[in-house]
């Protein structure tokens, strides 16, 4: 037990989880002890039973925190500061620091070895330092013999070696290891293996060829520069197969050569790769657009750029290698291809869809080739994508005549002839030729196929997938064979009612025709009803088979197929999007947005632009609706008051007028008795006195004015308009509700005294009133009469608010008016005081209804205006009398032209 413990070496590699030095860690991992012994092949014939040891047991610093298990690590280290590692590296026994592919492990790899070095008295045993670098120290070594070009360099020149200016940092480390190495070699030794450019597994270097060939998407691979240089190679494997024979057998010569024996320029190699996983050909490009291609770093444009011939000899002189790629990567294309699929997962999906026609076959093939980007295979695509092909093949340079262009001629005069003689369709061998060659192109063999409704019978699946011929690749129809098969079925009245809704350029494109559709239809049912079908030629092949029914043609019926059918297939095959891809696919989203966010922006302003139209529009017409209405309503009130007017004009005007002008030439002391007086002795009517109700003073003045604007004296029994005892109209104290005018002259106060003196008495002064008969009608009609008070500017004649009794219209406003019937009194002897209101649009209802009573509210409000500014007058005279007459009159609309 402590001889196999003793026997196991504690491995330490830096950055675990970079290409390199993680094929380099599996594969020590998978080591055993005595594997390249001498006697080994004897050892294995003796007993094969003996469980083998493993050699190594590794552990190692990785650049990301792990996420995935690794079987093939012992420990992990994440960030660990440097002294913190240096107990790590002391705990091994070899320690490998691989600078292949990161800059920044150089100044790592200086601190480890000169870090070692110093603690060379503290190690518990001996310990060894392997540096792996590349061959770009070599990159400016000229050639050793001019004349000869081709000679080689070998490990011995290595002192003569020139570096690449981005790798002198590499070179000067190399000689460090070297020189540390020469202090002790039996606690202390140290090796410097000098990589070639490393391919394999899943690629590094050689991977931007590899996917362009493999995805296809162009039709040539490029190769940058002209492709000349000489590129010194070796698989990931045999590199490590190289240092555990260091490991193991501790040579000699401390600085070694890891380059495979070829001496394959760079588009050599590219034309291989392209040969075997893309469409063959190569383009040479300038080399700058390489530093336009994101996917490929610095680093490795100059290892790309690098041209050396070198030949290791130390390899075959000193160390056992079981190569795996000896001769080099052309070689062994074949081999490195199916490494890159395996270990990238990049399988092929080979698909097979069936049903009857209409089914929707076409529609669920296309969305599983969106969903893992394969090729669709469809049979009358198919054939005129060969045809164009071939004619392309055959005319593309007459002058030079090679085999694949003969055979291209013959092939497509056969494909012509047989659709001229069949009318447009292929004979049956032909018809499976085309077919087997598009599902064995590059394109359906690297990401694979989803073939729509082919073959058709059972003969046709069986001639399809099994060679009868005699060929060299026997494992074609294992090439082309489908994984997976899903047979769509639906009932033949759901086929029919989708072909009928169907558009008419759909049915013309798939031949869907009520006839044709039908014979298609009842074709399809009898071949199934055969003893072999297609579906058991997949059976015998045990392939999986999914038998799915449609029953609707809506979206969520689609998605819930595509559901099975990714359960059935699994995850995808294909590369996981770049960080370009993704990129892009983000601005592709972006743009969507910005896009639709600036159409709602646009949209949204076309509306309100729109909106501020139809308003300017509404508005206008408005506009001139109510200019026309307005129009209308003075045409209307000119045409109603021409009479009044001219009454006005002919038998109140020119006494009022001489009246006046009387009064102002006489200049009297109380103008308004002289007005008074003038106007009775002048007036139309021949009046000689007042009636009896009426006594001499403002209110009986005023009353004989309304008797001269309604055409004559009012009846004697027509009730005297009491005032109401309100007081003074201020709002203050018990009054506080009322509505009162200003305070009255004292000559209105003795006017107001003097009325009271001669009016009636009447119960409850100032709270009740007697039953008041109704008076005539106005001149102008007008039905029931309403109570409304008097409006501030001409009330303020009596005390209190004084109802004044007008015919109203049908639209007279409500609020602040009381109806009275006939028989009621205008106010009831309970009714509490209130504050008399106008409503709100009286003045709009009194301007439109006014010209009813126009003579007799303009008189009204010319003497009120006199009897409340009775004393003024005195001392005002004629200048104020007219000012105040004339604006009034101006108001009303009653001005003289003249």
């Amino acid at each position: 037990m402590e001889e196999r413990k003793s026997s196991l070496k504690r491995v330490f590699i830096n950055n675990i989880d970079s290409y390199s030095s993680k094929y380099i860690s599996k594969f020590l991992s998978e080591c055993v002890v005595g594997a390249h012994s001498e006697d080994e092949e004897e050892e294995e014939s003796v007993d094969t039973n003996i469980n083998k040891e493993k050699a190594f047991e590794i552990v190692g610093t990785v650049s990301e925190e792990p996420q995935e298990n690794r079987d093939y690590v012992l420990e992990q280290y994440y960030q660990l500061k440097r002294e913190e590692l240096l107990p790590k590296l002391l705990d091994c026994n070899v320690i490998v620091y691989n600078i292949t592919q990161h800059q920044d492990q150089v100044d790592e790899a200086f601190w480890a070895v000169a870090t070692l070095h110093n603690e060379l008295d503290n190690f518990t045993g001996p310990k060894m330092f392997i540096l792996v670098s590349t061959v770009m120290t070599w990159a400016c070594r000229k050639p050793i013999d001019p004349e000869d070009e081709e000679k080689p360099f070998t490990d011995e020149d290595f002192r003569r070696r020139r570096p690449h200016a981005n790798f002198r940092a590499h070179n000067d480390l190399e000689k460090r290891v070297v020189q540390l190495g020469k202090t002790n070699k039996h606690m202390f030794s140290t090796y410097v293996v000098v990589s070639g450019m490393q391919y394999g597994m899943g690629e590094q270097i050689f991977h931007y060829f590899f996917k362009t060939s493999w995805e296809g998407l162009k039709a040539e691979v490029p190769v940058f520069g002209d492709g000349t240089n000489i590129v010194p190679t070796i698989h990931i494997n045999d590199l490590a197969s190289v240092i555990q024979n260091v490991i193991e057998h501790r040579p000699s010569p401390y600085y070694l050569l890891a380059v495979d024996y070829s001496s394959h320029t760079m588009e050599e190699i590219v034309q291989a790769i392209s040969n075997e996983l893309g469409p063959g050909i190569i383009k040479k490009i300038p080399l700058e657009e390489a530093y336009l291609i994101r996917e490929i770093t610095v680093m490795e444009i100059d290892y790309m750029t690098v041209n050396l011939r070198m030949e290791s000899a130390h390899l075959k002189e000193l160390l056992s290698i079981s190569w795996q790629c000896e001769k080099g990567l052309v070689e062994n294309i074949g081999q490195v291809v199916q490494e890159y699929r395996q270990y990238r997962g990049l399988q092929p999906i080979r698909i097979c869809v069936m049903g009857p026609p209409a089914v929707g076959k076409s529609t669920l093939s296309k969305i599983i080739c969106n969903h893992y980007k394969l090729h669709h295979v469809k049979l009358k695509p198919t054939i005129t994508q060969t045809l164009d092909k071939l004619k392309e093949t055959v005319n593309k340079d007459p002058s030079v005549e090679t085999n694949s262009t003969a055979d291209a001629q013959e092939l497509l005069n056969s494909l012509t002839e047989s659709m001229e003689q069949n009318e447009g369709f292929l004979e049956e061998h032909l018809l499976l030729k085309v077919m087997r060659d598009k599902l064995m192109t590059k394109p359906c063999q690297n990401q694979g196929f989803v073939l729509d409704g082919f073959p058709k019978t059972y003969d046709q699946v069986k001639e399809l997938y099994e060679n009868d011929e005699e060929e060299e690749d026997e494992t074609v129809s294992n090439k082309i064979l489908p994984e997976f098969v899903f047979v769509l079925d639906a009932s033949d009245l759901f086929l029919k009612e989708r072909v009928i809704n169907l558009p008419e350029t759909e049915v013309e494109k798939n031949s869907y025709e009520p006839e044709l559709f039908l014979k298609r239809l009842s074709r399809y049912r009898h071949r199934n009803s055969e003893d072999s079908t297609v579906s058991d030629f997949y059976d015998e092949f045990n392939i999986t088979t999914l038998n799915l029914e449609i029953t609707s043609k809506d979206e969520p019926s689609c998605l819930h197929l595509l559901e099975k059918i990714i359960e059935t297939v699994g995850p995808s095959r294909n590369y996981s999007p770049t960080i370009e891809e993704m990129e892009e696919e983000e601005w592709k989203k972006m743009e969507e947005k910005q896009r639709s966010e600036a159409q709602r922006k646009e949209e949204e302003e076309k509306r309100e632009a729109e909106e501020a139209r139809e308003r300017a529009a509404r508005w206008e017409e408005w506009s001139r609706s109510v200019e026309q209405l307005r129009r209308e309503e003075e045409d209307l009130l000119e045409a109603e008051t021409a009479q009044m007017r001219s009454y006005l004009m002919e038998h109140v005007m020119p006494t009022l007028s001489q009246g006046l002008l009387a009064c102002c030439s006489a200049q009297p002391q109380d103008p308004v008795h002289f007005l008074a007086e003038y106007l009775m002795n002048n007036n139309p009517l021949n009046w000689t006195k007042l009636p009896d109700s009426l006594d001499a003073g403002p209110v009986g003045w005023v009353r004989a004015v309304l008797a001269v604007g309604v055409g004559g004296p009012p009846p004697v029994r027509e009730p005297v308009l009491h005032p109401f005892p309100a007081g003074d109209g201020r709002r203050s104290g018990r009054r506080a509700r009322g509505l009162g005018p200003r305070r009255l002259s004292s000559g209105g106060r003795r006017a107001v005294a003097r009325e009271r003196a001669r009016a009636p008495p009447v119960p409850g002064w100032g709270r009740e009133y007697k039953n008041i008969p109704d008076p005539p009608e106005l001149p102008s009609g007008g039905g029931p009469w309403v109570s409304r008070p008097l409006p501030r500017t001409y009330a303020s004649v009596v005390r209190g608010g004084v109802g004044v009794r007008v015919p109203p219209p049908s639209d007279m406003p409500s609020r602040g008016v009381r109806e009275r019937p006939a028989s009621r009194p205008l106010v009831e002897p309970s009714a509490p005081r209130y504050r008399w209101e106008p409503a709100t649009d009286l003045r709009a209802w009194e301007l439109s209804q006014r010209e009813r009573v126009r003579g007799s509210a303009l008189f009204r409000r010319v003497f009120l205006v006199v009897g409340e500014r009775g004393n003024r007058l005195r001392e005002r005279r004629d200048e104020r009398i007219h000012r105040d007459i004339m604006q009034l009159l101006v108001h009303g609309g009653l001005r003289d032209n003249s």
